[in-house]
């Protein structure tokens, strides 16, 4: 087990999501990057679905209550366990009463926390994800809070120290400028109610990350982009990635507890291969739309796949290594 000591904001926890349950009206939730949850888990030898912690917002701090293998991936942090600086996209070993802090976040929005064997907490319509929206799923159906005690699968395995190269830097974007967050989108079903000129500014322009920003969504400020004319649908489906346009012309991102569901015109949708840059994407900061084709979207996927694929061997591969010796 491990017992949280101190958490800034809403740390919860999470696994890749629930995607069976849309038709009732249920959100995936799930990791807001599930490329770094996933290489928690593939670090640690689990399987990449085991629910980690997501961690917003720092210091965070927890305990240790027996040998555990834990793995630290995402933003870039400062962390540090029993006074060793562990660093980001690493996985390590605590010993029973070894603390481990979260101090700072200099890159990055969300830092991922994995345990050998994963949080043990009960599976909830076919996840283990918090849902902050109907409160339920993770611990309680709530943001952790200090004194919360949660179960890990018991993982005997002891296993040394590795570190894996960060996605951001293997699945980097070319021409991103450092300040700024490039993500791919193809456009949506009313991208043509609006005109060329207004088109064009959606995608020269450079999107402040709102403070407002969150799981559900990302709302982003800028010029108003304005359809030619008022359009007015009834509410239909809508999934994580969609970019909507509201009555004052700022798009909002749909993240991963977002509504199943809405009727603001539709401009774009992020594709699902950059959906994990715009969760890591901090507030304040900016973000610019590329538009892309639907192969090339496909591309995209089969590239961050094939950089997923590779950790997975050469993880396996050390591990044999390690064994034979």
């Amino acid at each position: 087990m491990i017992e949280i000591l101190s958490v800034t904001g809403p740390a919860s926890v999470q696994d890749l999501g629930r995607f069976d349950q849309y038709r009732f009206g249920v959100g995936t939730s799930g990791a807001m990057d599930d490329v770094a949850l996933r290489t928690g888990n593939i670090l640690l030898g689990n399987d990449e679905n085991a629910a980690g912690i997501e961690i917003p917002m720092l210091p965070f701090k927890l305990r240790f209550d027996r040998d555990t293998a834990f793995a630290l991936t995402g933003a870039d942090v400062e962390a540090e366990i029993a006074g060793r600086a562990i660093p980001p996209w690493w996985r390590s070993h605590a010993r029973a009463g070894d603390i481990l802090i979260i101090k700072a976040m200099p890159r990055g929005a969300r830092s991922y926390l994995a345990f050998g064997g994963g949080i043990d907490v009960p599976m909830v319509l076919g996840s283990r994800s918090t849902q902050f929206r109907g409160e339920f799923g993770g611990w309680h159906g709530r943001p952790l809070q200090p004194g919360d005690i949660l179960p890990c699968v018991a993982s005997p395995a002891i296993i040394g120290d590795l570190g894996v190269q960060p996605a951001e830097i293997t699945l980097a974007r070319p021409n991103a400028a450092a300040d700024e967050t490039v993500v791919r989108v193809v456009i949506a079903g009313e991208y043509d109610g609006f005109d060329a000129a207004t088109q064009a500014l959606f995608w020269s322009s450079r999107w402040k990350i709102t403070p407002q920003s969150n799981r559900y969504g990302y709302r982003l400020q800028g010029p108003a982009v304005k359809p030619k004319a008022p359009i007015e649908k009834r509410s239909h489906g809508i999934v994580p990635g969609v970019i909507q346009i509201p009555p004052n012309g700022q798009p909002i991102i749909q993240m991963r507890d977002a509504q199943t569901s809405g009727g603001y015109p539709k401009i774009a949708t992020v594709i699902r291969a950059d959906l994990w840059r715009v969760g890591q994407a901090q507030l304040g900061s900016k973000l610019r739309f590329e538009q892309t084709a639907y192969v090339d979207a496909l591309a995209a996927e089969a590239e961050m796949s094939a950089y997923l694929e590779r950790l997975r061997t050469h993880v396996r591969l050390i591990e044999e290594i390690r064994t034979c010796r």
